[in-house]
């Protein structure tokens, strides 16, 4: 009999199929965790120093829950992908996989032997997946990025902006370009193994830009060249909690659940915007090495850059943290946002400047990734939506219908009707 804590072992749909996992952060982990829930053998491939998130906001020396989080199912075997012999490891094992996955740049994914020729060079039938923080065309291809910086640039971190917000945050915390990206990541492997034979698979490419592009999908519409419209209402559950739930937050909850978070984020000098001489910047320092280049250019100290998740011992050094939160606050209200942009770039730190979705229609970077598509659109015109996310093979393929009318294609579609005077639909 199993316990309230077990349940029977049974193969998952992708029992067989082994999955090499060489992802950090976030995305591309979440995905190869998602793949492990399926039943796939998922073997992660880490740096001798392991990934990084096993450093973020660590218990004990490299080992986070933010890592636990992605990372169960998994098993884990080191390889230094500098090391010449160790790239002949990984080349051996891919020989071996079904699945090969990396969040790399293209140049460091090169260098490494995990670009899609190298991988295909190894093992022909192993599907390549890449998530990308930009997508593999344009301007900022080799661009650095992480999740609040895909935000800033799409235009989502616009999505919940509040009256009493002095300068745009991501709504509620939540990493929506890395886990989107992770499920598209997701679905490119099984669209993949679907789709491979013994001598190709698919190689296919999804990006954090076209994922923070995707769930905003409903309002990324732009008829002609006219302004976009506002987004519609949304519509929630007006029953109250069923038994067994929690009962529904009340105004004081929430209050007090939007102080607890504030005082963990005010904190936070490294991963946040900030109020610049002409308009707003968003920062994203997400490791150690990051942190001190920062501290260089602004020419601060900080003694908890390590672990900036850290809760404060004490009034005392809470407020000695705050003051310095005000210091960078300063710096970089004193430059404009491009003088930034420059600045960080040249140091390798990871910003953005915050976009407006509108914009992004004619963005390089977008438009250079097939993310918006112009479609004529019977009665109304030209009207540009979201495009192809998913490159395969180093191109997205345009949708080749517009959006159809109510029964438009009954005819072509509907062969008959059964006697209970039901249609019979014919798949073509």
């Amino acid at each position: 009999m199993l316990t309230e804590h077990q349940v029977e072992s049974r193969p998952g749909p992708l029992s067989g199929i082994r999955v090499l996992d060489y992802a950090q952060y976030v995305a591309g982990p979440f995905a190869a965790m998602l793949l492990a829930d399926l039943g796939a053998d998922v073997v992660k491939v880490e740096p001798p120093t392991g990934d990084a998130w096993r450093h973020y906001n660590p218990h004990t020396p490299g080992e986070s829950t933010w890592f636990y989080a992605l990372n169960r199912g998994k098993r884990s075997v080191v390889l230094d992908l500098k090391s010449a012999a160790d790239r002949e490891h990984s080349a051996a094992l891919m020989a071996g996989a079904d699945v090969v996955l990396h969040n790399m740049p293209p140049q460091r994914a090169a260098r490494f032997g995990l670009d899609r020729e190298s991988v295909r060079a190894a093992n022909p039938a192993a599907v390549w997946v890449c998530v990308s923080a930009f997508g593999s065309q344009g301007p900022d291809t080799g661009r650095l990025g992480y999740d609040l910086i895909a935000q800033a640039l799409s235009g989502l971190l616009l999505a919940d902006a509040r009256t009493e917000d002095a300068v745009p945050r991501r709504s509620g915390g939540i990493a929506m370009a890395d886990l989107t990206a992770g499920l598209l990541a997701c679905i490119s492997v099984l669209a993949g193994l679907q789709g491979r034979d013994r001598t190709h698979a698919p190689g296919v490419e999804v990006s954090l830009l076209g994922a923070a592009l995707a769930v905003q999908v409903q309002r990324f519409v732009r008829i002609g060249e006219g302004p976009t419209a506002g987004p519609a209402a949304g519509s929630g559950s007006e029953s109250g909690a069923e038994p067994g739930e929690r009962p529904q937050l009340t105004p004081d909850g929430l209050s007090e659940l939007a102080r607890g978070i504030s005082a963990t984020d005010e904190l936070e000098p490294y991963y946040r915007c900030y109020r610049t001489a002409d308009s707003f910047l968003a920062l994203a320092c997400l490791n150690v090495a990051q942190r001190h280049r920062l501290l260089g250019l602004l020419r601060l100290d900080d003694p908890w850059a390590a672990d900036p998740q850290a809760a404060p011992g004490d009034a005392d050094e809470r407020a000695r943290r705050l003051l310095l939160v005000q210091r960078f606050e300063q710096a970089f209200a004193a430059r404009p946002t491009a003088d930034w942009l420059e600045r960080l770039a040249a140091h390798g730190l990871p910003a953005g400047d915050v976009r407006q979705l509108p914009g992004l229609f004619d963005n390089p970077q977008v438009l250079a990734n097939g993310l918006v598509q112009t479609l004529d659109q019977p009665g109304v015109g030209p009207v540009q939506v979201l495009g192809n996310v998913f490159k395969v093979d180093g191109a997205a393929a345009p949708c080749a219908r517009v959006a159809p009318r109510l029964g438009e294609h009954n005819p072509e579609l509907v062969q008959s009707h059964s006697p209970e005077g039901n249609p019979a639909w014919v798949r073509q």
